[in-house]
């Protein structure tokens, strides 16, 4: 099936159109306090709140009559900015603002299919530590789209806090490179300067034509009293002037007046020692915004006219209105399928579903029924009374009519206002439709969202068409008693309103085949951030509930008698009243069953305050459907609210439809897949294709007790704070900035699970496979001189990308950065034949003299670089098969 790209969608729902892009969506998080000064700041900033700059230099050149005096919304002035940057491509034609439906109404929009989770842009607290940089993030490769934007309450509100970064409409612009198109920061404050290929000292920025001072305690300052032995003295700083002849660049300092373009081939900066170049191989941001979809398909405007500034709309939902829909159809019977939806059901709605939902259910085999009109949950009685309407049987009918379902659905969403807007539908099925395309145009336009779960074969793939246009989950639950992925897929959906502190998180996930009278012993810990409303699921596969014990922290022992027992679903229940003890909880379950059987472990809670906010694991992949051998990058995004938890033990089980699971251990050390070290996000490669088919994903965390971190609120890619400027031989400084890192030690450590959803792979070879998996490139690699040598060090890659041991590796130098990056193969090779290989993720070293070369450095063809008396060098890998990416 294709489609037209205006039905391609990115967060809720952005599409470019004729150079302007629609349905751009910023969301406000419903832990900030209301103040409707910040709706309006989001779309307004005043030049008076411009302190470095009294004239903007950039806006009068944009419109030529646009003075700091007025008011002016601030993504219009970001998408003013934007169309000259981008020499009259892209703009912003209107935009969405999701108010939190704890604020108190005004008459906003109702929803659609928006939602916090689905936003580009995210305005959140630091959950009471400072921390105000405005940043993006970027979880994938160059030219890659991240996840969105992030500004502070106090960005947005305090014009002081704002004054560092420079106008907000300039910092938006900033950002969205990031978010968009994928480029990465110019500037880099872990290493603040660097040595040229003349052997001089240079400040870390793009372009190199920007100037500026060195400033000690005392004030201006030459640059040998600033730097020593290659460190920066404390006290001493580097100031830019406020008066530049340099165009560029945005992904530099989009502060400065004179900037208003990104760097391009002529006036990049490729020995800059900044994440573009690491991780765009040298590549300028120009090039790589030039390389993507929405520049290769928008030609400039012609004439010299702006665009129309964007229009606003403020949008707000209601209460939240879930309908599930559940296949009752024969195939049900088949495989256990019902008792797991009854299970997963059951500990959706009482446990995951948070309070306040209205809920309702519906059947279906060739048509669909009403089994519950929606019903609000304000307590466990009324969750309990939903379960009681779950289906307990499959029918005898073996056609599955699945628009009959969802028609249903619609009929019962309705029900609570006429409209399906902003309302959830959980669609579970087992069997194939060939007419379900009659219901696809409805469903997209009905404003709701449509969550899908197949069990079973995937030849009902065209399901997730209706999750596809209407932005919701998709997951593929395999035929196995023995795996927990239906529990782990209802754990995953929530209310979508970013309200961390309601969400039910999975604590454990434990299944396992026990021999009769063998038990299943497992520890899960509470941590110090969860305990409200914890819940523990137990089931089993046949017969009655085994015999189960659990104890808490202190002791105190729970059995079987202290759980609610579900003979028909074969579930037992536990909430654990109040906050339950922090610390390691004990569970151990006996099988009295006279054969073996599955048994499932499923433990959930709420955070415990408001005080902090919960670790959180957020698992996904970087495409839902691949062609072998392209690879899928699986991500977890592992948080204490927005700061990254680093040191986390992450392991990702990915189950295909038929055959034993594959297990992989995803990293966070800035090689291979993980583009960024420590921002929290841990990835992998995986290649591990058995057959063509559908995959499911799940990841778990843990933590160990004791482990202390630094971590930072903004990691990776952020607008640059400004200490100050050179205005006029005068020293301009701007507030100092709150710092936002802290030192993190959680007592008992911690553990979470979530599902990842499901993906495809198609055109993998019947019997074995040929090799087609290089290794990985490398991306870190650093350099140290010692004396006459030089010391290489960097991640090993992989045999496959980042998996297994390669062979051996490419090493080659050259006096010219550009040819050692446009001609690897042509530069002088140096002997690495004493190097061998570590296995993927281990940190290697090479040390060699560049003096041995020298003759083959000397007949290098004249170049950019033939006086410098610096030598660049960079290394690829190679693996048995002669397969290499490039360096």
């Amino acid at each position: 099936m294709t489609h037209s790209p205006d039905l391609l969608f990115l967060g809720s729902g952005l599409t470019l159109k004729e150079n302007g892009y629609d349905g751009l969506l910023v969301a406000i998080n419903p832990r900030v306090p209301e103040d409707l000064k910040l709706i309006t700041n989001i779309k307004v900033w005043t030049g008076a709140e411009q302190r470095a700059f009294p004239e903007d230099s950039a806006n009068s050149m944009l419109t030529g009559t646009l003075a700091t005096s007025q008011r002016c919304e601030m993504v219009t002035e970001a998408s003013f900015y934007l169309f000259n940057a981008t020499k009259r491509r892209v703009f912003f034609r209107n935009v969405q603002i999701l108010i939190p439906a704890t604020w108190t109404a005004h008459n906003y929009s109702r929803v659609r299919q928006e939602s916090y989770d689905k936003a580009n842009v995210i305005v959140a607290e630091q959950n009471g530590v400072p921390g105000d940089d405005p940043y993006t993030l970027q979880h994938r490769g160059c030219g890659k789209e991240g996840k969105y934007i992030r500004f502070s309450p106090s960005f947005l509100l305090d014009a002081e806090v704002a004054a560092g970064y420079g106008s907000r409409g300039r910092v938006f612009v900033h950002e969205w490179a990031h978010l968009r198109w994928g480029v990465f920061d110019e500037y880099n404050n872990d290493k603040p300067f660097y040595v040229n290929g003349w052997n001089e000292i240079q400040v870390t920025r793009c372009s190199s034509d920007i100037t500026g001072v060195f400033v000690c305690e005392k004030g201006l300052c030459p640059q040998e009293d600033c730097i020593i032995s290659k460190l920066f003295r404390e006290g001493c700083t580097f100031l830019y002037n406020s008066t530049q002849n340099a165009t560029g660049s945005i992904m530099f300092m989009q502060s400065l007046p004179s900037v208003v373009e990104f760097c391009n081939e002529t006036t990049h900066n490729q020995e800059a020692p900044n994440l573009q170049n690491q991780v765009c191989s040298l590549r300028s941001t120009w090039d790589v915004i030039m390389d993507s979809s929405d520049l290769n398909h928008s030609l400039p405007m012609p004439g010299a006219e702006l665009p129309a500034p964007p229009t606003f709309s403020l949008l707000q939902a209601g209460d939240p209105v879930v309908c599930l829909v559940i296949d009752v159809s024969r195939k049900m019977a088949e495989g256990g399928r019902l008792l797991r939806l009854q299970q997963a059901a059951q500990l959706y709605l009482m446990q995951v579903v948070e309070a306040h939902t209205f809920v309702g259910i519906v059947t279906f085999d060739s048509k669909g029924e009403i089994r519950a009109q929606l019903q609000q949950i304000n307590s466990d009685d009324d969750r309990k009374l939903l379960v009681s309407y779950l289906p307990t049987a499959a029918s005898t009918e073996a056609e599955t009519n699945i628009c009959a379902g969802v028609k249903k659905g619609f009929e019962v969403i309705e029900k609570q206002n006429g409209r399906a807007d902003g309302s959830v539908m959980i669609l579970v099925t087992s069997g194939t439709d060939g007419h379900i395309a009659n219901c696809l145009l409805t469903t997209m336009s009905s404003g709701s969202t449509i969550h899908s779960m197949v069990l079973g074969s995937s030849a009902a793939r065209e399901v997730w068409e209706l999750s596809r246009l209407t932005g919701g989950l998709k997951f593929f639950i395999p035929d196995k008693f023995t795996s927990n992925g239906m529990t782990e897929a209802f754990g995953r959906i929530s209310s979508g309103t970013g309200d961390i502190f309601q969400q039910s998180l999975q604590l454990d996930s434990m299944c396992k085949t026990v021999q009769p009278q063998h038990q299943l012993a497992n520890t899960v810990t509470v941590d110090s951030t969860v305990g409200n409303d914890t819940f523990f699921l137990v089931m089993w596969q046949t017969g009655g509930p085994p015999e189960i014990m659990l104890l808490d922290p202190s002791g105190r022992k729970y059995d079987t008698s202290d759980f609610i027992i579900n003979l028909a679903f074969r579930t037992a229940s536990l909430k654990i009243p109040g906050t339950a003890k922090h610390g390691r909880w004990t569970y151990t379950l006996n099988n009295t069953h006279h054969s073996p059987q599955a048994l499932k472990v499923t433990v959930a809670s709420r955070a415990s305050s408001l005080a902090m906010s919960p670790a959180t694991v957020e698992a996904f992949v970087e495409r839902d459907s691949t062609y072998f051998p392209q690879p899928v990058i699986i991500y977890a995004n592992v948080r204490e609210g927005l700061y990254p938890i680093l040191n986390a033990t992450v392991v990702a089980t990915v189950e295909p439809e038929a055959g034993d699971p594959v297990v992989l251990q995803l990293l966070d050390e800035g090689a291979g897949a993980d583009v960024i070290r420590n921002d929290g996000i841990y990835s992998r490669y995986f290649s591990s294709f058995a057959v063509s088919g559908t995959y499911s994903l799940t990841v778990q965390v843990h933590r160990s007790p004791g482990i202390s971190t630094l971590a930072y609120p903004a990691p990776g890619n952020h607008a640059v704070y400004v200490a100050g400027y050179i205005t006029n031989d005068n020293i301009q400084m701007n507030a100092p900035k709150k710092s936002g890192r802290r030192r993190e030690r959680e007592r008992w450590g911690f553990s979470r699970v979530s599902s990842g959803g499901s993906f495809s792979v198609l055109g993998v070879p019947d019997g074995p496979h040929p090799d087609m998996f290089p290794p990985c490139q490398v991306t870190d690699l650093e350099t140290v001189r010692v004396e006459d040598d030089v010391i290489l060090s960097w991640t090993a890659p992989g045999e496959d990308f980042d998996q297994g041991q390669t062979v051996s590796y490419e090493i080659r130098m050259s006096k010219s950065l550009r040819r050692l990056r446009d001609d690897f193969g042509n530069a002088v090779l140096v002997n690495s034949s004493e190097l061998v290989p570590q296995r993927a993720g281990t940190r290697e070293t090479f040390t060699f003299s560049p003096t041995l070369a020298t003759r083959e450095l000397q007949r290098e063809p004249d170049g950019e670089a033939q006086e410098t008396s610096v030598v660049y060098a960079a290394l690829r890998a190679v693996d048995g098969n002669s397969l290499r990416q490039d360096a």
